[in-house]
């Protein structure tokens, strides 16, 4: 959320920045909905004030001019009738005003490159090489099934699309890069939180899931609450409404949690196998920090940073990309993705996201700090995915599998997987 006077002195360039977010929203419109709310409140308040002087006055005619007092009762009748008229009028025009202020973008970087889609995000840097297989290589759904690792035909027939089974070394490999992540922030200081993933709609709102990702979001029936697609909301709401102390440095926090997401409108995309599920794993880190450019750019960089560590670990090529306005979400700042190499997909793959929020999130959460002269100000904050799985289970197994159909395992999730060095290959025949 942004303060509504920076609107109305930047309201043409929020447009814009609406504009290439794929935004529906009228600036023009809050601002005049801004004025309107201004002067109704303004006639609330000085009605309220004529009545409090009345009123004082008939409790000085009841004694000198009975008649007059009357008169004056009549008076504070009829404000109280306008009063009635203009505060119904002032719910209304601040449910509209909220609505229009809640889809308000947040700006952008000035390095963000512009562009309509993820196909117009910017390549900043390659690392590793795609392995160049010498036989006719499996994808990750042949590779699951070789082994017995995936089950999506049962997924499907107990829970409808997108939905699969982990068996066996399957489950393993999804516990083991999750802990290998969660071990990574632990070492580097962040705090460890088991997370709520059902939350209330305010904490959706304050996150600024809602109201533009309220269709990407599974509600319980009759109540409200819903499982998040993050425990980004969670980690960030639970400072929600208060103020924060930061003199020791940036609040790291990570979380390990469940997530869900509804995928509305990817009806037909990567319908095959573990890319675009409906329930997945994440570890993510959300860092809350002072309100300051520079400090929130370099822990940008440094979350960026673990992300690309846990894929080193993991000995897999990926490619970090600088993504473009229009397809950024309503929130962010600036973000980088990290896209994997997934063979059976022969191309990168979305692994993970990093994002600087400025003080967009806080603002909505109401979440404070106090800078060195006493000043209450708004954090800024930050989140990225450590690693989410099953999707990254599909680059692991495509990347490290071997000709007889077995997969290396690389030496950071050894520990993970009770030593294991390889998952031998079940009697197959070799093409």
């Amino acid at each position: 959320m942004l303060d509504i006077q920076y609107i109305r002195q930047h309201a043409d360039t929020l447009q814009e920045i609406a504009n290439k977010k794929h935004i529906t929203l009228s600036i023009a419109e809050l601002v005049q909905q801004h004025q309107v709310r201004s002067q109704n409140l303004q006639e609330i308040e000085q009605l309220r004030q004529q009545r409090n002087v009345l009123t004082r006055q008939i409790s000085e005619q009841i004694h000198t001019s009975p008649a007059t007092a009357e008169e004056t009762k009549q008076q504070v009748r009829n404000i109280n009738l306008q009063l009635n008229t203009l505060e119904q009028q002032a719910e209304q025009i601040l449910e509209k005003y909220n609505a229009l202020m809640a889809i308000v973008p947040n700006i952008v970087s000035p390095d963000t490159p512009e562009g309509q889609s993820d196909a117009d995000n910017v390549l900043l840097r390659q690392i590793g090489t795609p392995p160049a297989f010498d036989f006719a290589a499996r994808d990750h759904i042949e590779l699951g099934e070789l082994h017995g690792m995936i089950d999506t035909a049962r997924g499907v027939k107990v829970s409808g699309s997108r939905h699969y089974y982990l068996k066996g070394n399957g489950v393993l490999l999804h516990r083991a890069v999750q802990q290998l992540a969660f071990d990574l922030l632990l070492g580097k200081g962040y705090t460890p939180l088991e997370v709520p993933m059902m939350v209330r709609g305010a904490a959706m709102y304050h996150t600024a899931f809602f109201p533009l990702g309220i269709d990407q979001t599974f509600r319980i029936d009759q109540e409200d609450r819903w499982l998040t697609g993050t425990s980004e909301v969670a980690l960030v709401s639970y400072y929600q409404n208060e103020v924060i102390d930061l003199t020791e440095g940036p609040i790291r926090l990570a979380a390990a949690s469940q997530s869900f997401r509804s995928e509305v409108g990817s009806a037909g995309r990567d319908v095959r196998g573990l890319y675009r599920v409906h329930q997945f794993a994440k570890v993510e880190q959300v860092v809350l920090c002072e309100a300051d450019p520079e400090v929130s750019e370099h822990i940008l960089q440094e979350i960026t940073g673990n992300a690309e560590e846990l894929l080193q670990l993991l000995e897999l090529p990926y490619q970090v990309v600088a993504v473009c306005i229009g397809d950024m979400s309503q929130k962010t700042y600036k973000q980088y993705d990290i896209e994997t190499w997934m063979p059976g997909r022969e191309a990168y793959g979305e692994t993970h996201s990093s994002s600087n929020l400025h003080d967009f999130q806080a603002r909505r959460a109401n979440i404070r700090y106090r800078t060195e002269n006493g000043e209450l100000r708004f954090c800024h904050t930050l989140n990225n995915t450590a690693v989410a799985s099953p999707r990254i289970l599909i680059p692991l197994l495509e990347n490290h599998q071997q000709e007889d159909g077995s997969i290396y395992i690389p030496a950071a999730l050894r520990p993970y997987m009770n030593g294991m060095e390889l998952l031998a290959a079940p009697s197959v025949t070799v093409n």
